[in-house]
């Protein structure tokens, strides 16, 4: 099964500002897709940070990668595992969710609370993962900042993003959900 081609189980983690959402009717016609494969950054079942075949986590900025890497043969031997749900996505891929997101919450300011454009989402620059997995996503909450990966948004607990100057500290405080993000007001 591909995650989110064709929806989402959970609330689709990512961000942006009402004000830079793009409605459905303003996407490109080519970015009507409705089925978006694994090329598009969509995800098959059971991918973990390793799996270099798969371009949602191939094309994940590099010092993410290594940090999650890193992360996970840590957490393994804690007997977790690292799933990615989502990584980088193509533009095309992006506003499909966001479509589906502003269908699913019949509003545009709802929407920004989960979905990004393709212009301010950290996927698309391959800046953001979303980790599966209840157990990871908790070993992360504890151990994440020793890698430089921070949790984001209180809203999405699965979405981490790469942030070095945790290392050895803190990460920084989240914001409630991403609309809340200086970074999504562009």
């Amino acid at each position: 099964m591909i995650v989110a081609a064709l929806g989402y189980q959970a609330p689709e983690p990512s961000s942006l500002s009402s004000s830079s959402v793009i409605s459905p009717s303003d996407a490109p016609p080519s970015q009507h897709r409705d089925v978006l494969s694994e090329a598009d950054g969509a995800v098959p079942d059971g991918v973990t940070v390793f799996d270099d075949a798969i371009p949602a986590v191939a094309n994940l900025d590099p010092g993410l990668l290594k940090a999650l890497r890193q992360a996970a043969t840590a957490a393994a031997a804690d007997g977790v595992e690292f799933y990615v749900n989502g990584g980088w996505r193509s533009p095309e891929y992006q506003n499909q969710l966001l479509r589906q997101a502003v269908s699913k919450y019949a509003s545009e300011d709802e929407a920004a609370r989960w979905v990004a454009t393709a212009a301010t989402s950290p996927h698309v620059s391959g800046n953001a993962v979303d980790i599966g997995r209840s157990d990871a996503t908790a070993w992360l909450s504890e151990h994440g900042a020793e890698y430089g990966l921070c949790q984001i948004y209180r809203n999405e607990p699965w979405h981490y993003e790469l942030r070095t100057s945790a290392l050895g500290r803190r990460c920084p405080r989240m914001y409630a959900d991403p609309t809340q993000d200086p970074r999504m007001q562009q």
